[in-house]
C-alpha cells in the first residue's frame, strides 16, 4: 500500500540534476558578491513597519446575553481571567471542527486505498472521529455556560483556522497516501493534546471542577487517538521494531536481536 506509493522517478527538482546549470548558477561575479545586493534588510524594514501599525486577530466578543454579561463581570471584579479561557475555547472549538473533518477526509481516502496492510480499520477511523465531535459539542457547552457565544470566532480560533489549512491540505489531496495522510494527523493530534492540557489547566486556574473533569477526559481520550495513530503511522512506512531490542541495563544502547 503506503509502502509502494513511495517509489523512485523522475524528480527534476534537485540541482544534481542539471550540474552544469547549477554550476553556473553558484558562479557569481566578484563584483556583486562584494556589495550588498540580496540583502533582505530592505524586506525586514518594511515588515518591521507592518508589525509595528498592525491590528491584532480580533478580540473576544462581550457576551450576548444579560446573564453572560453579568458572569464575566463578577470573574473580572474577582481578578479571574474569564476572556483568556473563553478565547482559549474557542481554539479548540475551531480545532476539533477541523479535526473531524480531518478524519472525514482519511475515512475517505481509507475506503478507497486501505487494504489491510496495516492494522488500522475503518470502524477505528470512525469512533476516532465520533470522539472529535463529541469534543466539539462539549466545547459549545462549556463557552455558553461562561455567557460566550460558540458561533463567534475568538484570535485564537482565527489563528487555529489558519495553523491547520495545511493538514486540511494534506488530507483532502487525491495524490497522498495513508502514510503521507498519517503524518499530517500526527500533526494535529499533536497540537490536539497540547491544546487540552493547557485548558485542563485554564479550567483548573478559575476552579471549574466539572470542566476539569470533562476536559481530562477529553484529553485522555486525545493522547489514545496519538498514541494509535504514530503505531499506524510507522506500520504504514514499514517501521518495525524486530531489528532492535532495547537494553534496560543502559541509557538509550540497542544490540541486533
Amino acid at each position: 500500500m503506503s509502502l509502494q506509493s513511495t517509489s523512485m522517478g523522475m524528480n527534476r527538482t534537485g540541482i544534481q540534476m542539471s550540474p552544469f546549470d547549477s554550476k553556473a548558477m553558484q558562479t557569481v561575479d566578484p563584483a556583486i558578491a562584494s556589495t550588498d545586493t540580496g540583502d533582505e534588510s530592505a524586506c525586514a524594514d518594511l515588515r518591521n513597519d507592518y508589525i509595528a501599525n498592525a491590528d491584532s486577530l480580533g478580540s473576544v466578543p462581550m457576551p450576548g446575553t444579560l446573564q453572560g454579561a453579568v458572569t464575566m463581570g463578577i470573574k473580572m471584579l474577582t481578578g479571574d481571567s474569564p476572556q483568556i479561557l473563553l478565547d482559549k475555547l474557542g481554539e479548540r472549538l475551531a480545532f476539533e471542527r477541523t479535526g473531524t473533518r480531518l478524519y472525514d477526509a482519511l475515512i475517505t481516502k481509507c475506503e478507497v486505498m486501505l487494504d489491510g496492510d496495516i492494522s488500522m480499520t475503518i470502524e477505528d477511523l470512525q469512533q476516532i472521529r465520533a470522539d472529535e465531535a463529541r469534543h466539539f459539542r462539549m466545547i459549545a457547552e462549556a463557552i455558553e455556560s461562561l455567557g460566550g457565544d460558540p458561533t463567534s470566532q475568538t484570535p485564537s480560533a482565527d489563528l487555529a483556522g489558519v495553523e491547520s489549512m495545511g493538514l486540511v491540505q494534506v488530507l483532502n489531496d487525491p495524490r497522498t497516501s495513508i502514510a503521507q495522510s498519517l503524518h499530517a494527523i500526527i500533526t494535529a493530534e499533536l497540537s490536539d493534546k497540547a491544546g487540552w492540557e493547557t485548558l485542563v489547566a485554564l479550567a483548573d486556574e478559575h476552579e471549574i471542577d466539572s470542566m476539569v473533569d470533562d476536559f481530562t477526559d477529553a484529553l485522555n481520550q486525545e493522547r489514545e487517538h496519538l498514541a494509535l495513530v504514530q503505531t499506524w503511522y510507522e506500520e504504514a512506512i514499514g517501521l518495525t521494531y524486530g531489528d532492535v531490542e532495547l537494553d534496560d541495563n543502559s541509557s538509550g544502547a540497542t544490540s541486533a536481536v
